[in-house]
């Protein structure tokens, strides 16, 4: 595998050097496409749309052409081409870890996710929730991803990395469309989508839904196995299929009229268990999630002289629980301690309101400022649970029993934040070509207090086609109530006094058009985080880790019909505690796509992604985790049989035998038997057709 790297990356970094060859032939014409053509904008680095080569982050954009291009489905499919970030996943129902430069946690708080510039953070453990169940792109106009800090800006969890995921508007759609799919393992999804005018409001509305069996890759050794090993027994259902059914629902609706918008969605998402809550296989086990929000948008430009002025308040509502009830350990647990099995079923609600303001300000000469502030309420107002066992896991006399606000059973009780803040920005040309970002925000928090991140970026234009960008930045990320609050579990135990996350960044980036066909990325970076917050019992603030890498990233229009795009990332990590390498993300990452127009009407697509270089987690003493390449490929025809588009699509076109690692929890491991959970399994070759028609 690490001769294929060679060749691979040799190749690559070959074509670039071709490209930059042909510099020679520029004509006047790509000269004045340089200067003024770019046209890939970026608006979540400073709050303003601008030219991604000129923003003061180091960011990508996928875009509705990309994503239909690569013949990608759901969100996660698509952040994978991202250089620098790989899409890992928990056991746990199988929920994406977004690993950005080798920063990766199981429950992955770390990254903050946005839906049109709006937070959907999940304050239980701080990721998008525990029933994520993906997030399907038709709806989807562009993702903005930077890599990197963004608290100054952000604030909480903007750590690793911002994904804001941008919908599409009346203007994007234009007209009516619908379309189906279906495939391997079972999978059917049907959606449709309408843009355009009522009366003098312009609209957009979402409908879409799918369900699907999911792919069952066997899981060899599970935490019963170990169990069984000391109790003598064989409850255990490894090796076995892993659970990955999953049944979704979508529905949304943008309208805007002048300097108004209102944006709503509703999603409800019905996932399998994966590998089981416990890390014991649950075949039965389902995850049920809905998620509301609601936000009024209002953005003016010129409200005063000088002064452009945006606002928003918003509101977002999350519902988790299992039904049915969650089967921690199988039937015959414990040396028959639980006949019909460990039983639990741990629900939550929460709601988070937010209102902010903010404004640009142009009155002074070469200076464009920024400044706003906003306050937020996270409540997780309701918990329930029912569940079979106590604190110390053992039987309830009356069996199953709902524990619902017995603070002697119960897994975490209520709690309420309130969080407030402020920032300010400014964009400032310094000089010719010279331009410097300074930015600082403030976030003071009801629970543990206040924390201020500073950034600063010097973006120099080196010649018409070269641009250099240092940048400095920190971020916190805040803790969980889970972390924080946590009770009546000796796995996880919370801590009220825990202090929240902090890294601070160092990037250097060069971007490079040598010629209009060909453009060219290359950044380095390096970070240390403080006060990683580990899972002991109880959490506490005892994390160290240095990390630093570079990623380089190229485009080329080849011809007027085939277009290449590639890119590899190249990092490590140490935990300094322990001097061990972090472990679980990758070291070396390539993925290389390819688009080909061969006909007027048609079009195929192939991309590949080599995952190499995954250690263990530091203690775990088995070998590294195996290298894997998938190759994925799309066949597109348009505007066939009356404005019909269909897709062809196969994935791991090898069949390829890929797997991701497994975090190994605190609280599982068993004296004299140490649980090891089994790597998890990526699903295997799989095919699926698409039809799409527009009005």
């Amino acid at each position: 595998m690490k001769t294929f790297n060679r060749q691979t990356l040799c190749a690559f970094l070959a074509l670039a050097w071709i490209g930059a060859a042909a510099a020679a032939q520029t004509t006047e014409e790509e000269d004045l496409a340089l200067a003024y053509g770019d046209k890939s904008m970026i608006s979540i680095a400073t709050g303003s749309l601008q030219p991604i080569t000129r923003a003061p982050a180091v960011a990508t954009v996928i875009t509705a052409r990309d994503i239909t291009a690569m013949g990608v489905t759901d969100l996660d499919q698509a952040l994978e081409s991202v250089p620098g970030l790989h899409v890992s996943m928990s056991n746990v129902a199988m929920q994406p870890i977004y690993e950005f430069r080798g920063i990766a946690t199981k429950n992955n708080p770390e990254v903050l996710m946005l839906v049109n510039g709006i937070p959907i953070t999940s304050v239980l453990w701080g990721n998008r929730g525990e029933v994520w169940g993906g997030m399907p792109l038709e709806n989807v106009e562009r993702i903005e991803v930077i890599r990197g800090p963004g608290s100054a800006l952000y604030g909480a969890d903007a750590f690793s990395g911002v994904i804001n995921v941008i919908t599409k508007t009346a203007a994007d759609i234009n007209g009516t469309e619908y379309g189906l799919r279906a495939g391997s393992f079972n999978s059917r999804d049907a959606w449709a989508q309408y843009g355009g005018k009522l009366g003098a409001v312009d609209a957009a509305f979402y409908l879409g839904g799918g369900k699907t069996d999911g792919q069952k890759g066997t899981f060899e050794n599970d935490a019963q196995s170990a169990w069984d090993g000391i109790f003598a027994t064989n409850a255990s259902l490894a090796p076995g299929p892993v659970n990955n059914q999953r049944k979704s629902f979508d529905a949304s609706a943008d309208l805007s009229h002048e300097a108004w918008r209102l944006r709503t969605a509703y999603q409800e998402r019905e996932v399998g268990v994966g590998t089981g809550v416990a890390g014991s296989l649950d075949p039965n086990g389902l995850g049920h999630a809905s998620r509301l929000n609601l936000d009024m948008n209002y953005e003016k430009a010129n409200w005063a002289r000088n002064w452009d002025v945006s606002g928003v308040a918003g509101y977002y509502d999350i519902k988790e629980y299992g039904d049915p009830a969650y089967t921690l350990f199988p039937p015959g647990a414990f040396g028959g301690a639980f006949p019909n099995g460990m039983i639990g079923n741990p629900g939550h609600s929460e709601r988070h309101t937010n209102a902010s303001v903010s404004a640009f300000y142009t009155g002074f000469e070469q200076h464009r400022i920024r400044i706003g502030t906003g306050y937020r309420v996270e409540d997780m107002y309701d918990i329930h649970e029912t569940k079979n066992y106590d604190a110390a896991f053992a039987p309830l006399p009356g069996g199953l029993t709902d524990v619902s606000g017995n603070p002697a059973l119960v897994y975490i009780a209520p709690h309420k934040r309130n969080v407030s803040y402020a920032f300010a920005q400014d964009e400032w040309n310094i000089a010719k070509d010279w331009a410097l970002t300074a930015g600082i925000r403030q976030d003071h928090y009801s629970d543990f207090g206040g924390t201020t991140n500073p950034r600063l970026a010097l973006v120099w234009d080196a010649a018409y086609n070269v641009v250099v960008k240092a940048m400095h930045g920190a971020a916190f990320r805040a803790p969980s109530f889970a972390e924080l609050y946590a009770i009546n579990n000796p796995v996880a135990v919370g801590s009220p006094t825990l202090k929240p996350e902090t890294i601070t960044t160092d990037e250097l980036a060069f971007s490079w058009q040598p010629v209009a066909k060909l453009q060219t990325n290359l950044n380095f970076f390096r970070y240390r985080m403080r006060n990683i917050i580990l899972p002991a019992t109880p959490y506490q603030n005892a994390g160290d880790q240095v990390g630093r890498g570079f990623e380089f990233e190229s485009t080329l229009d080849a011809t007027s019909n085939v277009r290449l795009t590639g890119n590899f990332s190249l990092q490590h990590s140490r935990d300094q505690t322990t001097g061990l390498d972090a472990g679980m993300a990758p070291h070396r990452r390539l993925f290389a796509r390819a688009d080909w127009r061969f006909a007027s009407l048609w079009q195929v697509s192939t991309k590949a992604n080599y995952v190499a270089d995954r250690m263990r987690e530091p203690g775990d003493t088995r070998a590294k985790i195996p290298d894997y390449t998938l190759v994925d490929l799309t066949l597109r025809r348009e505007s066939f049989a009356g404005n019909w588009d269909m897709r062809a699509m196969v994935t791991n076109l090898f069949d390829r035998d890929a797997r991701e690692p497994t975090f190994q929890s605190v609280g599982t491991t068993v004296p004299g038997n140490p649980i090891t959970l089994s790597d998890l399994p990526l699903p295997g070759r799989a095919f699926y057709l698409q039809f799409e028609h527009k009005l």
